[in-house]
C-alpha cells in the first residue's frame, strides 16, 4: 500500500474520531514527532560560525543596516 492511500485512509479513520480528548492526543503527538524530527536536523555551530555571525552583525550595525525595536514593532502591526 503506498505511503498516499495509507494517509487517505488516515484521514479517514481521524475524521470519525468524536472523542475531543483522543483527537487532543492525537495533536500532542503529532507535535512532538515533528520536534523531535525538527531537532535531529539541527547541528551545533562550530566556534568560528558563531565569531562569523558577530562580526557580521557587527558590521551591518556599523554599515547602519538595522532598525529600531519601536520601528520594528511599528512594522509588525503593518503585517497583520
Amino acid at each position: 500500500m503506498s505511503i498516499q492511500a495509507r494517509k487517505l485512509i488516515l484521514i479517514e479513520e481521524f475524521l470519525s474520531i468524536n472523542d475531543e480528548s483522543l483527537i487532543t492526543k492525537i495533536e500532542s503527538f503529532i507535535m512532538q514527532e515533528k520536534k523531535i524530527s525538527h531537532e535531529r536536523g539541527l547541528s551545533p555551530m562550530s566556534l568560528n560560525e558563531f565569531h562569523e555571525m558577530i562580526d557580521q552583525a557587527k558590521r551591518e550595525s556599523d554599515a547602519g543596516q538595522v532598525i529600531s525595536h519601536q520601528d520594528l514593532k511599528k512594522k509588525i502591526i503593518t503585517w497583520k
